[in-house]
Formats: structure tokens, sequence, C-alpha cells
């Protein structure tokens, strides 16, 4: 039983994280944002999310929770974890033929219901903009 248990503690945090990206495009998009891309992979690290408010490309850090482990999800946003959005979003740009003008990093922090994350009703979230270290 235990190992049934330690199996499907990875899928619970996949889908609690899932859950909370979702959100926060639906969230962005209702906004009037652009989503350009999500889940943006290199060796280096992903970004959750990267999209366009206007002529503004802004870096969207997604933190979701569904325990109390932060009141705020934001706290677990480090200043080595925005050293390392910086570097990602140099690397995606690096690819991209659009120029941005502005660059902004964001944080959207996402707390799902304890007992039942699915049940979207009662998630809260809090955008954070413009985030620096």
């Amino acid at each position: 039983m235990g190992e049934h248990k330690a199996g499907t503690r990875p899928d619970r945090r996949r889908l609690v994280g899932q859950l909370g990206e979702d959100l926060a495009a639906q969230y962005l998009e209702k906004l009037g944002w652009r989503v350009l891309a999500r889940n943006w992979r290199t060796r280096y690290g992903e970004l959750d999310l990267i999209g366009a408010d206007g002529a503004t490309l802004v870096i969207v850090e997604v933190k979701t929770r569904a325990s109390r482990t932060y009141v705020d999800p934001l706290g677990a946003v480090t200043p080595q974890k925005l050293r390392r959005m910086r570097l990602l979003a140099r690397q995606w740009l690096a690819q991209q033929d659009a120029f941005w003008e502005q660059v902004r990093f964001d944080v959207v922090s996402v707390q799902l219901d304890i007992a039942d994350p699915e049940d979207l009703q009662r998630a809260t979230w809090w955008h954070h903009v413009g985030i620096s270290e």
C-alpha cells in the first residue's frame, strides 16, 4: 500500500501544477493577453508561460499549491529562480523573429482547495506584476 501512495504523489503534483497553469493561462487570456508558449523547455530549465501584454513580453512563473505550505506561493520564487527565468527568457528571445520593447517577469500564484484540487471554483490566485530580486 505504501508503494501505491508513493507512486501517486508525483501524479498529484503534476495534476496540481497543470491545473494551476491552465487557470493562469485562462486568467491572462481574459486580461486580453496572447499566450505565446507554455512549458517552454531547454536543458537549463522551463518557462511556464510566455505571454504578450500588448507590446510587452511577459515571462510568467506559475506557482500552484494544494497545501498550506505557503499562504501565497510567491514565497517559492527565489532570487536564484528569477535569475534562471532571465537566462531562459534570453534563450527564448534569441529564437524569435519579433522584437520586444519591454520584457517583464510576473508570477501567478494559485492556491487550490486542499481537499479537492480539481474544484476550480474554490481556487484563489494572485498576480504579481513585475517581480525583481
